[in-house]
């Protein structure tokens, strides 16, 4: 399936099983090689009732609620980003992050396990991340609290913790090389004005 410019679509964002946020973004391009969509500033979405507003990772599991958090309407407060989903693996998504007057800041490789089901991306967070600057210097984040969740049996194995950092790594060693994504594309990206408000999807 191909989604034209400008359609909007539903990612649901999951951590640990528990389902954290919903919110949309508008696709801006969809090629063979993967689907490109915008995420704005103040868009309406909804977010995880965590507890003193921590993110679920600093809560036990034996304290999350059995059925669930309860999701509450929000907006999304970060600045606005691009999100580049490759079409040849499920793994991570790279996101363009920018400035509040729209300046390229830097990349962002988020590891997860994605799928699609219509208008729906449903993500699977895995918690550790990549930062890559816009030299192409790159850190890793979350390293510690994700290893800390290594053979937990709602979170990963050692096996799959091994596999996943390894995807990270290759991810790594493309931004070092300055392949595509990480060769300057898209880091002059302005969404178009004549596109509509997003609304807050159903959840």
């Amino acid at each position: 399936m191909r989604f034209g410019q400008g359609h909007v679509l539903r990612r649901r964002f999951r951590f640990g099983g528990a389902l954290l946020q919903v919110y949309p973004v508008r696709v801006v391009d969809h090629a063979d090689d993967g689907l490109l969509l915008w995420l704005p500033t103040g868009a309406p979405m909804w977010r995880a009732d965590v507890p003193a507003g921590k993110h679920p990772r600093d809560v036990p599991r034996d304290m999350w609620p059995p059925s669930g958090f309860a999701m509450q309407p929000d907006y999304w407060r970060r600045k606005g980003a691009l999100i580049y989903q490759p079409e040849e693996t499920d793994t991570h998504s790279i996101w363009w992050l920018f400035s509040g007057s729209g300046r390229f800041r830097s990349w962002y490789v988020n590891l997860e396990r994605r799928s699609m089901s219509g208008d729906d991306i449903k993500v699977g967070d895995l918690e550790l991340d990549l930062i890559v600057a816009a030299d192409r210097s790159w850190t890793w984040k979350d390293e510690e609290s994700f290893a800390a969740k290594v053979g937990h049996p709602g979170y990963w194995t050692a096996e799959e913790a091994q596999k996943i950092r390894a995807c990270g790594e290759q991810v790594a060693r493309e931004a070092e090389a300055g392949k595509f994504p990480f060769d300057g594309t898209w880091c002059d990206f302005r969404p178009d004005p004549e596109w509509p408000e997003l609304t807050r999807p159903f959840l």
